[in-house]
């Protein structure tokens, strides 16, 4: 599935991914590809990314780094994910 990570900054991470992993209100849930479409809003915590991911080198500094993916902390935020595209907006 296709991943857009956006900022009131920047676009920190855009790409094909194979999950992702967010904060939701009420708890975490993956999403995985071909997911139903649905609209959320994200509480304080991390997003998790798993995937061959390469990131831009001037946003490299905001995410954490493991063996399967990376991991960005948000304050808050939203998503929705439609047709294999998840566009997360993290605060």
């Amino acid at each position: 599935m296709y991943l857009e990570i956006v900022s009131p900054e920047a676009t920190l991470f855009s790409g094909e991914v194979t999950a992702v992993t967010v904060p939701g209100v009420n708890g975490e849930f993956e999403i995985l590809t071909n997911h139903a479409p649905i609209v959320s809003i994200l509480k304080e915590g991390q997003v998790k990314v798993k995937g061959n991911i390469t990131l831009e080198e001037e946003v490299e500094d905001k995410f954490s780094k493991s063996d399967n993916g990376v991991w960005l902390s948000i304050n808050s935020g939203t998503i929705e994910m439609k047709d294999n595209k998840l566009i997360i907006l993290a605060d």
